[in-house]
């Protein structure tokens, strides 16, 4: 199995940023897909950006623009850079993984846009 273990989240007023950081241990292989979900109360849970090993990315319409997301291969871990932060931007974010045996997730980090 995989282990997601996230850091980052926080209160921050609208306009402002934050990164968020998953860091990946156990039986992780080299083709797989790490991202970011999210879900705010009373929503269903989202897509907000995910990046392949080879470097293929998606994005959320919401979000483009605004996140940027990253990953370091050698070390596991994927980055969400969150610019220009919206009060709709306020959310439990989940990392994802995903390679062709495993699917896991994170257990979410809190994202509170405040104005």
């Amino acid at each position: 199995q995989v282990q997601l273990v996230e850091s980052g989240g926080g209160l921050v007023q609208a306009g402002g940023s934050l990164r968020l950081s998953c860091a990946a241990s156990g039986s992780i292989t080299s083709i797989n897909v790490m991202g970011w979900y999210r879900q705010a109360p009373g929503k269903q849970r989202e897509l907000v950006a995910v990046r392949s090993t080879s470097g293929i990315t998606n994005y959320a319409d919401s979000v483009k623009g605004r996140f940027t997301i990253s990953r370091d291969n050698a070390k596991n871990t994927v980055y969400l850079q969150m610019n220009s932060l919206l009060l709709e931007d306020t959310a439990v974010y989940c990392c994802h993984y995903a390679d062709r045996r495993y699917i896991s997730w994170g257990q979410g980090t809190q994202v509170t846009v405040s104005s």
